[in-house]
């Protein structure tokens, strides 16, 4: 884990040019990296498909020239047991959020398997890539350039949050996500159950939030463009059916943002 921080100690030997080079192209896939997200994320469309374009070219650009290897970027076996915890405390606070929006009658879902399928596993495959995208492309390089691991994470879970502003529901908890599922990575190396948590975290802000006080999960300028449906309810079935229309059509910007769907 110590060549991934990449710090060097006090009073240990100044970097050679190698090293320099390598932490100043790091900043450089960061910061590239996270402005294409945002510009897709509040840049309207036809500009923001293009835009998005290129983020996806960018990354897998990135990916390849300097690939650390699929262990580096916790796709592996190694790990998976030991943080497989966090996805029983996903479901236990997910399970706990339902029986609120129970009382509170503002749970909504789909009707049957194939309809939470429908749904929701299009979101599934959008939580693992958000994580891939968090833990195997932003804090492995602010590993490298940040002195220690928690401030590393820190930040990672700063720019994850950041990309979910406007939205008052998604940013503070994306911030506590982001920065969970980053010191849970830095320990045990693997992505699969921060992904897993992601879904049902993610789905269980879906179904027990109302579509107009969440604005349906949109970001951005999605968010501050968004119009809740006439009359507002606090429990209503035209959620699930806008939900499906944001998993099927609008998931590929959101691809890039979130950075965090919790």
């Amino acid at each position: 884990m110590s060549s991934l921080e990449g710090a060097c100690p006090e009073g240990a030997v100044a970097a050679t040019p190698a090293k320099l080079r390598s932490s100043t192209w790091d900043i450089v896939e960061l910061t590239v990296g996270y402005g294409l997200v945002m510009a897709v994320i509040w840049t309207p469309r036809p500009i923001q498909r293009w835009l998005y374009w290129a983020a996806i070219g960018w990354f897998l650009t990135a990916l390849i020239m300097s690939f650390p290897g699929w262990k580096a970027m916790g796709c592996c076996i190694a790990g998976f047991w030991r943080s497989l915890w966090v996805v029983g405390v996903a479901v236990v606070m997910s399970l706990a959020a339902i029986v609120v929006a129970v009382n509170l009658h503002t749970l909504h879902r789909p009707d049957g398997p194939f309809d939470w399928l429908r749904s929701y596993g299009g979101y599934a495959v959008w939580a693992f890539l958000q994580q891939l995208l968090l833990q195997g492309y932003f804090l492995l390089r602010l590993l490298r350039i940040v002195p220690n691991s928690v401030g590393a994470a820190l930040i990672a879970a700063g720019v994850f949050s950041i990309a979910h502003l406007p939205n008052p529901i998604l940013t503070p908890i994306t911030l506590i996500w982001g920065l969970t599922a980053c010191l849970i990575f830095i320990r045990s190396r693997n992505v699969y159950p921060l992904a897993m948590a992601h879904a049902i975290f993610g789905i269980c802000v879906a179904i027990t939030i109302p579509g107009p006080m969440l604005h349906n999960m949109r970001v951005g300028r999605g968010y501050l463009t968004y119009k809740a449906p006439r009359p507002v309810h606090l429990s209503q079935s035209d959620h699930t059916v806008s939900t499906v229309a944001w998993v099927i059509e609008e998931a590929p910007a959101r691809w890039l943002a979130r950075h965090a769907r919790p």
